[in-house]
């Protein structure tokens, strides 16, 4: 259909659907408040992130103990996306789409996304540490389970296998992403925090950060036939694959869909710099 079209059969004047429109809109908006935050706001919400996390880690792994289904401890993990939904905290792979988006919309700068990245990243895990060493301290009946579990992701080795379940985790965290950012509805985006649990935990697929809690209570249980550089070296790709995945199979797509809305905004965030220098 051509672009006059489109603009008259919506409401909004954008050359995409209005539901995107809004939805573009939103991204942008929150992008540029996240990556214009000081390093303080980075890490403290970077570490109540990793947090949150850890609360989800410990409801996976006590339900996997009790049940031994993998699924319903996925769904379970979701008490830690609602945690991060509902209290406003920043998860690592969370910063793939939208504030992705918000840089290539001219809102912000690669320099200002890094350091989201790099804070974030370094806060979630010294929060999930804290926490995790707090969990297995008070509950050591879940050291067997979380040993056990850990092990599923520490050694494993660099393979085919291992790489494709690293993209699929950085995919389906930033599909859940894009979920809660194409609605204003709470139910929904509970909703997409529940079904994202389900796949990524339950499936147990390669995530950097999430599956690095499991790594470190086991490590912290002080049982673990594994150690932290094994960690590092299982970190390393995975971190990569989830931003691949999550770039990639998610955020480029939709730049790509969003097109000429976002050539609109870079022209507008490029005329409106002269007069921000005054």
């Amino acid at each position: 259909m051509p672009e006059t079209s489109q603009r008259e059969l919506g409401d909004s004047d954008s050359p995409i659907e209005d539901a995107l429109e809004y939805a573009f809109r939103r991204m942008v908006d929150e992008g540029t408040q996240r990556l214009h935050r000081t390093w303080r706001e980075v890490l403290v919400t970077g570490f109540f992130g990793g947090t949150d996390i850890a609360i989800g880690v410990v409801a996976y792994l006590a339900v996997l103990q009790a049940t031994d289904q993998p699924l319903l401890a996925g769904i379970a993990f979701s008490v830690g996306f609602l945690a991060l939904l509902l209290g406003r905290s920043e998860l690592f792979t969370e910063g793939f789409l939208i504030p992705v988006t918000t840089v290539a919309a001219k809102r912000a700068s690669v320099g200002q996304l890094l350091k989201l990245w790099g804070g974030t990243l370094f806060a979630n895990l010294a929060g999930g540490w804290m926490l995790m060493w707090l969990i297995m301290t008070a509950l050591p009946r879940l050291h067997e389970k979380t040993v056990e579990s850990a092990a599923h992701y520490a050694t494993a080795p660099l393979s085919v296998e291992t790489v494709a379940l690293s993209l699929l985790g950085g995919m389906v965290i930033t599909l859940m992403t894009r979920m809660q950012h194409g609605t204003e509805s709470m139910p929904a985006k509970i909703a997409a925090a529940v079904a994202g649990a389900f796949l990524l935990a339950g499936l147990q697929l390669f995530h950097s950060v999430l599956d690095s809690l499991l790594i470190f209570g086991a490590l912290i249980a002080g049982e673990a036939p594994f150690g932290y550089l094994d960690w590092l070296g299982w970190f390393a790709y995975t971190a990569v694959g989830n931003v691949v995945g999550g770039l990639l199979l998610v955020t480029l797509l939709r730049l790509v869909r969003s097109k000429d809305r976002l050539q609109e905004e870079r022209r507008d965030a490029e005329e409106s710099e002269p007069g921000e220098r005054h």
